[in-house]
């Protein structure tokens, strides 16, 4: 069975990167539930933007998951991400070619269209012991109420894990 986690490092103020889309505020190292978190997932799906974006710091990081990228211009395949640009199908169809476990990565536009459409499972969100005052929200435009179940918490330093199991999903 499928499962849709969302984990995402966002700001105490709820930004997942400034206006510009800069991160230069994570934490460059510190001790964090991701290595465990990534060893559980064989997918990640994310934006083009967020694609794009991560190409910029070096090589990429994603070689031994199965990788989607969405983006609304066709691009060709290559041997480390499949581009796919019809969204709806891609979700009516049940996520064709993923495995079990896929992480949506980001950025915002995606996880909102996920959001709304009622197929993310978990949320996971690290939060980062700073206030940017404005950026990228890490939620825009969600349509409809979502309720939530709290799995557990867990604090990494000065660094704080919410695990959240979504209950009800919009329709």
């Amino acid at each position: 069975m499928t499962k849709i986690l969302l984990y995402i490092a966002s700001s105490l103020d709820g930004y997942i990167a400034r206006e510009d889309g800069d991160v230069d505020w994570l934490p460059e190292s510190s001790e964090s539930s991701y290595d465990a978190f990534y060893k559980s997932i064989d997918t990640v799906i994310m934006g083009k933007t967020t694609y794009d974006q991560i190409l910029m710091f070096g090589e990429y990081p994603y070689k031994n998951k199965k990788s989607f990228v969405f983006t609304r211009t066709s691009k060709n395949n290559n041997e480390d991400v499949q581009f796919v640009s019809d969204f709806e199908k891609f979700v009516k169809d049940g996520f064709p070619g993923t495995g079990e476990n896929i992480w949506l990565v980001g950025g915002s536009k995606i996880i909102t269209s996920f959001l709304n459409l009622g197929v993310v499972d978990e949320i996971i969100t690290t939060t980062i012991p700073v206030i940017l005052g404005k950026g990228i929200p890490l939620f825009e435009n969600i349509k409809n109420k979502m309720e939530l179940e709290l799995v557990k918490t867990e604090k990494y330093d000065q660094l704080v894990d919410l695990h959240y199991k979504v209950l009800k999903k919009p329709q």
